[in-house]
């Protein structure tokens, strides 16, 4: 067990991260939540005021403590749209097996809660902001495949580079990181990139 002793804030995203993945999502309330990360369910309150603005931070935790923004710098920095889409193809490859617990959880539930539903939608909104740089570079170097907007080739890469495709890809078609983002990053270029 750790020495160190985590602030209120982490410890609440902590056990939520936790709860989350342990029950699939189903049936995790604030007050489950406050008794996991020992405070009171007031506390709780305190830090955040509904549970949706909770679930948010938490993805948001996730990602701080991935090292996502780090990880995310080679494709911002990108000298080109191709090398770009490749990077950040390459970083979603390996950020998705850190986040599956929750990813699932709260794909699981996102239909019938309204919480859970925000803090997918966050997430996917930030990952489709990725697809539309990769893609509005391309655009801007008159390298992106005639014929498609900006709009269907960022739509297209962001179905492309969902979870649910890499969960499918690597949990139940049995390919791994590696060969994930290889066949990924080719597919996208077919698709995207002009020759």
């Amino acid at each position: 067990m750790s020495s160190v002793k985590l602030d209120t804030k982490s410890r609440i995203f902590e056990a939520t991260w936790k709860l989350m993945e342990d029950h699939h999502g189903q049936g995790v309330r604030m007050s489950d939540i406050a008794k996991a990360a020992g405070i009171s369910r007031q506390a709780l309150y305190l830090h955040f005021d509904d549970r949706s603005n909770l679930l948010i931070a938490t993805t948001q935790y996730m990602d701080e403590k991935s090292g996502i923004e780090e990880q995310l710098q080679p494709s911002r920095d990108a000298p080109d749209g191709k090398t770009r889409l490749r990077e950040y193809i390459k970083v979603m490859g390996n950020h998705f097996p850190n986040i599956q617990g929750v990813a699932r959880a709260l794909l699981a539930i996102k239909d019938t809660d309204e919480a859970a539903r925000a803090a997918w939608d966050e997430r996917m909104g930030a990952i489709r902001e990725g697809c539309e740089a990769a893609i509005t570079m391309l655009e801007a170097e008159g390298n992106l495949v005639k014929g498609l907007s900006r709009k269907v080739a960022t739509d297209l890469l962001w179905v492309l580079l969902s979870f649910q495709n890499w969960d499918q890809l690597t949990n139940h078609c049995d390919w791994s990181s590696e060969e994930y983002i290889s066949h990924i990053q080719k597919q996208a270029e077919r698709s995207f990139v002009a020759r």
